[in-house]
């Protein structure tokens, strides 16, 4: 009976901004289709879309930093951890949710976000550093995908450099600013999951084709900082969800969210794991200075169409990573609440702005995935959410009222206790410490190899 409450609690003022919206949609059912989503479904899809974009790529590199085990049993490893902690940013933000309103707090026109829930229940510090940590992950997430895309392009057109075909990207992915809230992803990242499963099909299939090369070898690992650094990569790809409350906030009934994460991760596991595994196989330690698994395969119709494809899904995931620092923008300048899209529109295109600079300044595809994940992705979505959930419910009170109970296959509080306590301590010393110190090395030594603001990294020399 409690639980019936709690969710008509959450779910109500959902269905009110749906009541409202299908009078002004009906006149229109195909673009409400298309647009409007908020599903179990659509969260699902925006979930496991956000997830594997551009790092397919990287993982092959991964695999020949990690070796063929490591690399299988870090995947499924952070793929589980990254799906507990989504799970725990699900709880923390219907828990705060249902107290807010309990008071009769009103959510319409205001999307709610990470260091909102954090301020909410653990007050402004926590606040304070949640939204440092959240920006600075997502700018960096924004910055990487347009990486990608001028590094992918150029495998179809290398008439232009990297450096240029960021500069095109960056304009083409500043129109991410008139797509209004994750309620209205629900086409693209349907399309973004189709376009990624292709291209890791492309990878696992062209890779078999192809076969190993002639003298292949699998040395991995034989650094430590190459091993590390491998490792934070595939944290940083299990680490998506720092958009879960946003995702979350654009559902109906956000209380569903729960094991989504888990779902769609174990739907992302078949599609990195073979690709990454079968070309690592074909082309072994070749991949240690090839750090986008296109680059190997031979030029073909398929692979130029799988390239087309990671462009559209990057431009879409850019969105993703975009979207709430979109958000935290119109609160910050007072455009939050504006109904018009395209006031709102032009008033977030200075977001795009420093995005853009830091993709021509570390055009280093590969190890600023690493970097990032071992420096802001361990705490953004690891430490943190682990933390919050312990200290929130740390009151004998707040357990005994929390909305949503551990699951009893933990052993009740003690058991989740014990788990959080785990992944702090494994992502602080593993992802933070040793990553950190294996990515940063890594990380300046492109700077030094290649330079800041390089026109074409990791480019073949042109032949005379």
């Amino acid at each position: 009976m409690a639980s019936e409450k709690v969710e008509t609690i959450v779910a109500g003022n959902y269905l009110e901004m749906e009541t409202e919206g299908s009078s002004k949609s009906a006149k229109s059912k195909l673009s409400r289709f298309f647009w409007h989503g908020g599903s179990v479904y659509d969260a699902w899809f925006s979930c496991a879309s956000n997830q594997v974009a551009q790092v397919l790529l990287t993982l092959p590199y991964s695999f020949s930093q990690l070796g063929m085990l490591s690399g299988i049993l870090f995947q499924l490893f952070y793929g589980l951890m990254g799906s507990w902690t989504a799970y725990l940013i699900s709880v923390l933000y219907v828990e705060y949710r249902t107290r807010k309103e309990r008071e009769k707090v009103d959510f319409r026109n205001h999307v709610i976000q990470w260091f909102e829930v954090l301020d909410g229940l653990l007050g402004k510090h926590w606040r304070n550093v949640g939204l440092f940590f959240n920006c600075t992950f997502l700018l960096f997430g924004s910055v990487i995908q347009l990486i990608a895309c001028a590094s992918n392009i150029y495998y179809i057109n290398d008439n232009l450099d990297k450096r240029t075909w960021t500069y095109i990207f960056g304009a083409c992915c500043a129109t991410t600013a008139f797509i209004p809230s994750f309620h209205n992803y629900r086409i693209w990242s349907f399309l973004g999951l189709m376009m990624t499963s292709y291209t890791a099909w492309y990878l696992t299939i062209a890779s078999l084709i192809h076969g190993q090369v002639e003298g292949v070898k699998h040395s991995g690992p034989t650094k430590m900082v190459l091993y590390f650094t491998g490792a934070t990569n595939i944290l940083y790809t299990f680490g998506g969800h720092a958009v879960t409350v946003e995702i979350m906030h654009a559902m109906w009934k956000p209380q569903k969210f729960k094991l989504l994460y888990l779902i769609a991760t174990l739907y992302v596991l078949t599609l990195t794991l073979p690709s990454a595994i079968s070309v690592y196989w074909a082309f072994g330690d070749m991949l240690l200075n090839h750090s986008n698994a296109f680059s190997l395969l031979p030029k073909s119709g398929f692979r130029d169409i799988a390239v087309i494809l990671m462009l559209i899904h990057q431009f879409i995931t850019f969105g993703f990573a975009c979207t709430p620092l979109y958000f935290v923008w119109e609160k910050l300048i007072g455009m939050h609440s504006t109904k018009s899209i395209f006031k709102r529109a032009l008033s977030r295109l200075p977001v795009v702005i420093p995005i853009w600079f830091l993709a021509i300044i570390f055009p280093f595809f590969g190890p600023i995935n690493s970097t990032v994940g071992s420096l802001l992705v361990s705490f953004t979505v690891y430490i943190i959410p682990s933390l919050a959930h312990m200290i929130t419910f740390a009151p004998a009170s707040a357990r005994e009222n929390a909305v949503e109970r551990p699951p009893s296959f933990l052993g009740g509080w003690a058991g989740l206790y014990c788990l959080n306590i785990f992944v702090v301590v494994w992502v602080l010393v593993i992802g933070f410490g040793f990553g950190g110190w294996a990515s940063m090395i890594n990380f300046i030594h492109q700077v030094d190899t290649f330079g800041l603001f390089t026109k074409c990294y990791q480019c073949p020399s042109r032949k005379a």
